[in-house]
C-alpha cells in the first residue's frame, strides 16, 4: 500500500485545523474520549 504524499498546502491546512482544535476547551467523557458532536 503506497503512502499518500501531502502537498505543503495540505500540511499547512491540517496544522491550522489542529491548532484551532487544541486551543478549544475539550469536554472529556466518561471513557476519556471527546464528546461526540463537539469540536469535530
Amino acid at each position: 500500500m503506497a503512502n499518500k504524499r501531502y502537498k505543503p498546502e495540505e500540511i499547512v491546512t491540517k496544522l491550522r485545523q489542529v491548532e484551532v482544535l487544541v486551543g478549544q476547551p475539550t469536554p472529556i467523557g466518561v471513557n476519556g474520549n471527546r464528546t461526540p458532536g463537539v469540536a469535530g
